[in-house]
């Protein structure tokens, strides 16, 4: 099993779950490619790519989980199945407009100063 050095949290997952982790990952580029000419098929990779992380019983990276709307658990793709735009009121945040189930959702851009993790 080869791992990279900027996969710090893979070095600590079994063999089982590296193998889900890299289905995922090839799952996401194989919808992100097919999006274009078949929306049903990247959709199918997606629905596949969550119910592989279910089994695991792993969390799927932030970096996939920002691709799909967190209402309908369709496949995002800017410009395509959704609107992107940067929001300056109170905190700056993404607001990400779903075109599927017309559902929007709101990501921070800095974190808060007053909270600590512990």
């Amino acid at each position: 099993m080869v791992i990279q050095e900027s996969d710090l949290r893979v070095q600590k997952m079994s063999d089982t779950k590296y193998i889900a982790m890299q289905r995922i990952k090839n799952l996401f580029a194989l919808a992100k490619q097919t999006l274009h000419d078949d929306p049903y098929l990247a959709q199918h990779y997606v629905d596949i790519a969550r119910k592989i992380a279910m089994a695991a019983k792993i969390r799927m990276p932030k970096e996939y989980r920002r691709q799909l709307c967190r209402h309908c658990k369709s496949f995002f793709l800017p410009g395509v199945n959704c609107r992107v735009r940067i929001k300056q009121q109170r905190e700056p945040h993404i607001v990400i407009t779903c075109l599927n189930c017309g559902k929007q959702m709101r990501m921070p851009l800095r974190h808060k100063k007053g909270k600590v993790k512990t």
